[in-house]
């Protein structure tokens, strides 16, 4: 069986900064007409998009994704909201997970994986300002430690 390719459309950096991850899916989602054609050239926006479980389904809000420039009249509301393909068995285990307090979904990445739109979805739970804080002072002592190592190397 051939490997799945897997481009990587958009990222969600902020979501990685303002939340702890414990948990990614992976799952589908629903786009009607030129929204596939739009999100393929990257013409999206979702920096306080999250998901919701509505009546057993699952619904991204707050993901923009702007009309295809080489469309007809015939386009799509770039601000509705896009249900997500999951399993019933999986919904429901992320109902129970989503109940508890301070638990959200959050879309993490977009990526193609043989031509069809996948969408990463993160169950996560906020930082508080201390956590950030020691993020970014572990990101800067990676950082110093990766220069060092780099001037030590070049001599």
């Amino acid at each position: 069986m051939a490997k799945q390719k897997r481009k990587l459309i958009a990222k969600n950096k902020k979501a990685f900064f303002n939340y702890s991850i414990d948990e990614q899916i992976e799952c589908g989602i629903e786009l009607k007409g030129t929204e596939v054609k739009s999100v393929k050239s990257g013409n999206m926006s979702f920096p306080d998009a999250f998901a919701e479980i509505i009546d057993g389904e699952v619904w991204v809000k707050q993901l923009h994704i702007s009309e295809y420039a080489f469309s007809s009249v015939f386009n799509h509301n770039p601000d509705r909201p896009k249900k997500l393909l999951l399993h019933k068995e999986e919904i429901k285990r992320l109902q129970r997970k989503v109940d508890e307090k301070g638990v959200t979904l959050i879309p993490l990445d977009f990526y193609l994986k043989d031509g069809r739109v996948k969408v990463s979805l993160g169950l996560a739970k906020g930082k508080k300002q201390f956590d950030k804080r020691a993020t970014i002072k572990n990101r800067d002592l990676n950082r110093d430690m990766q220069r060092e190592f780099r001037n030590k190397l070049d001599g």
